[in-house]
This record gives structure tokens, sequence and C-alpha cells, in this order.
């Protein structure tokens, strides 16, 4: 009886199936692959939340803000839509036509890029002369040197411009009083259009040089000296050396150098702001201190947000000149 109901409990299989027994125990092996996808699930929620602190403020002070700009860039947004945003008008791209009609920034524009022109190849120059310099010229107080060149990059604009307007004041400045023990007479280099940009270059180069030796440095220390031992058995001098090997081997660094001193120069605004405010004649008017003033001075809040985007487009299409000229030899 016992051979009869086990066969009676049994399921029939068909004549010729291949159906094996094992396949039974389908369902525990399906449930046990599913363990890593739960695990992997609560892996994924626990890091979004440990994210939720910083994308709740990136999302709150700098997305938010950043398409709010673009949005307003469209608009007549002004002082009267403060209190009443929704009465703003939608003027499509006028903002950005009228822009290249504006003298004011037309001439910001052209400041913008001399300043950009002179002061990027500078401060990479001098930097590259400092760091080669600390690298292998110097052996006495390198440390003191090393601090001293990048003092400036850690001071605050504000000292730095009250230093430099003493430095350069016609009347009791530094300058003057050398120029008076020898007997020259001094010319005002805030005050006058041919010398208020020049100035400003030259206090920005100073200041920036600092982070360019360091970078510059570092990439220095980074060259193995069997290249340059290499270079050296085969005859190289110095300046071969500095051009067959210093150089090529420094593009990377060279690149990064271009690329953050060139973004940080087209979005100067501390320089003309605190030491020449624009002037003399709108000559170290530049397109930051533009656009502040047309936000915050005169409340065209629309007009300069699209000033804003202009500027980073010229911004996005200096970064990726460099990168494409540079690109290539960096690979």
């Amino acid at each position: 009886m016992n051979s009869t109901a086990a066969e009676a409990g049994a399921p029939e299989r068909a004549p010729g199936s291949t159906q094996h027994p094992a396949v039974q125990g389908a369902p525990a092996e399906e449930s046990g692959a599913t363990r890593p996808r739960d695990r992997l699930s609560r892996q994924n929620l626990a890091g979004w939340l440990f994210s939720t602190p910083f994308l709740s403020l990136f999302l709150t002070f700098m997305a938010f803000p950043i398409v709010a700009t673009l949005v307003m860039s469209f608009t007549d947004f002004g002082l009267r839509n403060v209190t009443d945003p929704l009465s703003v008008n939608f003027v499509g791209f006028d903002n950005y036509t009228k822009l290249f009609e504006d003298e004011k920034f037309v001439r910001a524009l052209f400041n913008t890029c001399y300043f950009v022109v002179l002061g990027v190849p500078l401060t990479i120059g001098s930097g590259l002369l400092a760091a080669v310099l600390l690298n292998s010229g110097i052996d006495r107080m390198r440390t003191f040197f090393r601090v001293g060149f990048y003092a400036p990059v850690v001071t605050a604009i504000v000292a730095v411009a009250v230093i430099w307007r003493f430095v350069l004041d016609p009347g009791e400045g530094l300058i003057a009083g050398l120029g008076h023990q020898i007997g020259l007479d001094t010319p005002d280099f805030l005050g006058s259009e041919a010398l208020a940009m020049p100035s400003l270059i030259v206090m920005a180069v100073w200041r920036n040089m600092g982070t360019a030796m360091v970078l510059f440095l570092a990439g220095l220390q980074a060259i193995p000296t069997d290249v340059r031992e290499a270079a050296r058995i085969d005859g190289a001098g110095v300046f071969q050396e500095f051009r067959r090997i210093t150089v090529p081997l420094l593009r990377p660094t060279m690149l990064y150098v271009a690329v953050m001193t060139s973004i940080g120069f087209l979005n100067v605004f501390e320089e003309p702001f605190v030491m020449t405010d624009g002037g003399p004649s709108d000559s170290t008017l530049t397109i930051s201190l533009h656009m502040y003033r047309e936000g915050f001075n005169f409340f065209h809040m629309g007009y300069a947000s699209a000033m804003a985007y202009v500027l980073f487009v010229i911004v996005l299409a200096v970064t990726l000149l460099q990168l494409r000229l540079l690109k290539d030899k960096t690979a």
C-alpha cells in the first residue's frame, strides 16, 4: 500500500520526458540569486542617503540659481519684479542683441581679452621660471622662497589691493619715493588710461604666479632623473634639455595651469573693483565688473544674466580651444 500511495502522489511524466528531478530546486536557486541584488540596492540607497546633504545644498545654491539665471536672461527682470516675479515680461534674445550694441560692454570685452592675452602668458612664464629655479637653481632657503612666492595667493585681495595702491600712488607711494630719490617723476599708474590696465596685470601676475609655481614644481619633481641623465650623456645642454625634455613632459601640467589661469583671468573682478572701480574712462572695466554694476547698481537683472551667459560661452570656448591645441601633445 505504501508503494501504491507513493505512486499515486507522484506526478506523472509523459513518456520520453527529459525533465530532471533537480529542477525542483530551481526556485531556491532563484531566491538565492536575488540576494546580491538586494544587497546592491541597499548599498545604493545608503549611498544616496549619505549624499542627500550635498545634493540638497547643490540643488538649492548651485543648480537652481544657474537655471533661474538662464531663464532670467530671456526676460526684462528688474527691481519692480522682486516683489511681483509673475509680472516679468519675456523678451527673447533682446538682451543678447543689446549686449553688442552696448559700448560699455564692447569696451569691457576688449579690456577682459587684453587682460587675459597679456596676463596668462606672463603668469605661466613667471611661474615656470620660479619653479625651475627652486627645483634646481636654488639650494639654500628653498622653503623660504616657496612660501614667499605662494604667500600672495592666500592673502586677501583687499589687503593686496591696499598694498599695491600704496606702492603705485603717484604722491606718497613707494615707487614715487624711490623716483624722487634719484630725481625722476613717477607717472600716475592707476590714473592713466594707458598705464592702469598694465598695472593691474602686473599685480595679478604677481598674485597668481605662486599657484603656477607650485603646480610646475610638482611636475618638475615628477620627471624621472634617468631621462635627464640620458639627455646629458647624449650631449644635450641646459637649454636643449629644457626644450626637448622638460617642456614636453610638463605639457599636462602646463595645460592645467593654462586652463585654470585663463578661467580666473576671464572672470577678473576684484582687481579693478578695488583698485580703480573700472576707471579711468572705463579703461579697466571688465565683463564681471560691468555685469555687477548692471545687476546690483541698476537692477537690470535680465540684462546682467545675459551678460553672465555670454561670459560663460567665452570661458567655455577658450577652454575647449586650449584642450584642442594641447590634446595630441598630452595624450
